[in-house]
């Protein structure tokens, strides 16, 4: 038996599609903002520092007066807060935290200057120090130098190695439980390849 659409029915198919078609399109500009955005972030932070190498030197770095000379392990974390890089080894740095500073290592922050932000809550055992002589000379950040016992500085560099930081290929933590020991170390210079951002200002041409 034949049936036929009624001219209500007509009327109501193609009713019924424009909210599917919407929702399909919504989906797909939503997929495709998603993955311009991982290709900007991928591109400008991943990609381009992965692909040349960091190096740290600490010559020049040296603790402020009120700090310098005998006393506990000094760890000083050196961050931009416009630097997507450095959020990366904050869940990082609460765990050294939580680990190390129970063990008398104390923990310390110096900013990139002119740059404006806070350490997350998290990281507020963090003290913040105006400045460090020496941090001028800073390429990169985020970068790490740790002082031992004894007020001399035993490491200067990056957290770990690639792009991301964590426990598993982390630097510090073997340096740390060294230092915590009383076993020496001297790792002053150091090159990696990660994900850095320029501490220095940019040059301005002349005009």
């Amino acid at each position: 038996m034949a049936s036929y659409a009624t001219a209500k029915d007509r009327i109501a198919m193609p009713q019924m599609r424009h909210p599917t078609l919407l929702a399909g399109l919504l989906a797909v500009l939503c997929a495709t903002g998603l993955w311009f955005a991982y290709e900007w972030f991928q591109g400008r932070y991943i990609r381009a520092f992965s692909e040349q190498t960091a190096l740290f030197a600490g010559d020049s770095l040296s603790l402020p007066a009120q700090l310098a000379g005998p006393g506990r392990i000094r760890l000083v974390h050196f961050w931009d807060p416009s630097c997507p890089c450095n959020v990366g080894n904050q869940q990082h740095l609460g765990e050294l935290i939580e680990r190390f500073a129970p063990l008398g290592v104390e923990f310390y922050s110096v900013q990139k200057p002119g740059s404006h932000g806070q350490l997350p809550a998290t990281l507020r055992a963090i003290q913040a120090l105006p400045g460090l002589p020496g941090a001028e000379h800073l390429t990169v950040s985020p970068a790490v130098a740790i002082w031992d016992r004894a007020g001399k500085l035993a490491y200067f560099g990056p957290y770990s190695q690639g792009a991301t930081c964590n426990s598993s290929n982390s630097f510090i933590e073997p340096i740390l439980q060294a230092l915590s020991e009383g076993r020496p170390v001297n790792a002053t210079h150091n090159m990696a390849v990660g994900c850095y951002c320029p501490w220095q200002p940019p040059e301005r041409d002349p005009l």
